[in-house]
């Protein structure tokens, strides 16, 4: 499989291509149309990329880096608590220090949450961005 833009710019999933037309998938949506051969322009992102670009950014964000559901369960409650010490991480929950300083690392990589200051200790709060993820994750937005 390949990719291909179409004359507006639009990124496709190229699924069969014959001698005037090429049967292309939209990524968002999962949806396959013909469009002339003319009007398209191949590209050398790996489709699977293209196939994962349909689904939100911050959602991306956050499957990449919950790796099972203790990693997804500290997410939520991030979210949830607004801004949570490390102290109060590591007595409230059951990961030992290095689980939760490497599930930390990852959520600052991605982009999920930020480092902050709770009662003079040194904690953590979540981006909009992780907030939008988990509420798409509950069905609470598309």
């Amino acid at each position: 499989m390949q990719t291909v833009r179409d004359d507006d710019g639009k990124r496709y999933v190229l699924v069969k291509r014959s001698g005037e037309s090429s049967r292309v998938r939209d990524p968002a949506t999962g949806e396959e149309q013909y469009l002339p051969n003319d009007a398209v322009t191949f590209e050398g992102i790996s489709p699977l990329v293209a196939a994962a670009s349909g689904v939100s950014e911050p959602l991306r964000r956050a499957v990449t880096a919950v790796h099972d559901d203790r990693s997804l369960g500290l997410l939520v409650e991030l979210v949830d608590r607004d801004a949570v010490s490390v102290v109060e991480l590591l007595a409230a929950y059951d990961l030992c220090e290095s689980d939760l300083h490497g599930l930390l690392s990852e959520f600052r990589a991605a982009g999920l949450i930020t480092e902050t200051t709770v009662h003079g200790e040194r904690g953590y709060a979540a981006t909009e961005t992780a907030r939008e993820a988990v509420a798409t994750l509950r069905g609470e937005q598309e």
